[in-house]
């Protein structure tokens, strides 16, 4: 239970030009109002984040929507019908009011309404739009429990909203709206699949390291400190060398590994999804010379984590 004094002085920091880390359904965002440029560079200062890689609004209720955003096509207002409040979010042409430097200078914007109860309400009692990346050095592993902020920012960061660890696990999908089709620029909480069965087909955008038009479209991303490897075969390990497992189900080789973490024992995807990125934060706290990820299946939810997987073990 957050005490409400703190809560105040959260949406009092947002509407004063300060940084605020709060849960969302997702991972932990690292928030500042997004009607403020001079705030919102205090994100990517803080994170160490390029100013070429755009930030997500979050809004309290779709109809904040039209506040920031020129037009809505059909098709996105029947995914926000399906899934809004939730992890998804959409890019479309952006209002003048929307500062340049929250799209990196693009003419659209990526905004969603998240499911977490508290996310909405420092939004509502913030009045603003809040900006928020996760809630991490950039790059890094992404937290899903507020003392992961805790451990990456210290005292440089005064207020962090706890509410448990997040349910997801996983970032938000992102389908833009700026082409005639609609576009996959990140998968997420929201699964491809399901977005095909309300919009139909949508194509998928490549990695970008130049011009991102949506986060986690660089390269290399969400990645430990320790070196990664994804692969389904039986490496050979150095006998000298201590290297961990993650693994979707526990493994039959585990005996070869000096730290295991199975993402779901039950062979739960959304499980998987949800243990990632605290099981890739122990492991690189484990003091070992690498990790080896094996592959999940590739539906579902399990594009999503194959997405981070790869991208963390990028060079």
């Amino acid at each position: 239970m957050i005490p409400d004094s703190l809560f105040q002085r959260a949406a009092q920091t947002i509407r004063e030009g300060g940084l605020v880390s709060f849960p969302t359904e997702t991972v932990y965002g690292l928030g500042a109002n997004a009607l403020d440029a001079a705030a919102v560079a205090g994100i990517f200062e803080i994170k160490g984040r390029p100013r070429f890689d755009p930030l997500i609004v979050h809004i309290a209720s779709s109809e904040g929507l039209s506040q920031l955003v020129i037009a809505v096509p059909s098709p996105a207002r029947e995914l926000i019908r399906r899934f809004w409040p939730g992890p998804l979010s959409l890019v479309l042409p952006k209002r003048p009011v929307v500062p340049d430097i929250v799209t990196a200078g693009l003419a659209q914007v990526a905004v969603r309404c998240p499911a977490h109860d508290v996310a909405r309400a420092l939004i509502e009692a913030a009045g603003v739009p809040i900006a928020a990346p996760s809630a991490n050095r950039f790059g890094c592993v992404s937290p899903t429990t507020a003392d992961h902020v805790r451990e990456q920012f210290g005292d440089q960061l005064e207020i962090v909203l706890d509410a448990g660890p997040c349910d997801i696990g996983v970032e938000s999908t992102v389908v833009s709206f700026v082409e005639p089709q609609p576009m996959l620029l990140r998968p997420g909480g929201v699964t491809l699949e399901e977005i095909e069965r309300v919009v139909g087909p949508v194509s998928i955008a490549p990695t970008d390291d130049v011009q991102p038009v949506s986060p986690g479209q660089l390269s290399r991303h969400y990645a430990p400190s320790t070196p990664l490897v994804v692969s389904d075969q039986r490496l050979t390990l150095p006998p000298s060398k201590r290297y961990g497992l993650l693994t979707f189900q526990p493994a039959d080789d585990g005996e070869r590994f000096a730290a295991i973490e199975v993402l779901s024992p039950s062979g739960s995807m959304r499980e998987a999804a949800s243990n990632l990125f605290a099981a890739l934060r122990r492991l690189d706290a484990a003091n070992l010379d690498g990790i080896v990820a094996r592959p999940v299946p590739e539906v579902g939810l399990g594009r999503a984590i194959m997405d981070r997987l790869r991208r963390a073990a990028a060079r």
